[in-house]
């Protein structure tokens, strides 16, 4: 399988792509990226791994910065030294998967984390 090297984006280009397409999403040192606030460490370690299964299975390579409470995210394609469609393909991906409300989108199939505190473990922004 050969791969193509995809054309960086302007930052221009970024930043209308972020707005249009992925608003939590910011543009900063050339990488773009996404803080995902947590409930605490066992949350934020189930946001890692499936961060790194989804880059994995994409062959697309994150940096994280891990914390207690939060995970960044950010993304950058580094043979092409910029943002590609492949970044931003991932990243909505990520969205999809990481930040899922299943209450809100399966057509009552499932019923999604209960309303109480103690089992919140995405903050959504």
């Amino acid at each position: 399988m050969t791969h193509e090297i995809q054309p960086a984006m302007t930052e221009a280009e970024i930043n209308a792509r972020l707005q249009a397409d992925l608003p939590h999403w910011y543009y900063e040192n050339g990488w773009i990226r996404r803080k995902i606030k947590t409930s605490g460490w066992k949350a934020t370690l189930m946001v890692v791994n499936t961060v790194g299964h989804l880059a994995e299975k994409a062959w697309h390579h994150p940096d994280l910065t891990v914390s207690y409470a939060f995970v960044i995210v950010k993304l950058v394609t580094h043979s092409a030294k910029g943002i590609t469609e492949k970044d931003f393909a991932l990243a909505k991906k990520i969205e999809d998967v990481v930040l899922w409300d299943a209450a809100a989108t399966s057509n009552g199939v499932f019923e999604g984390t209960p309303d109480d505190p103690r089992f919140k473990y995405i903050k959504h922004d």
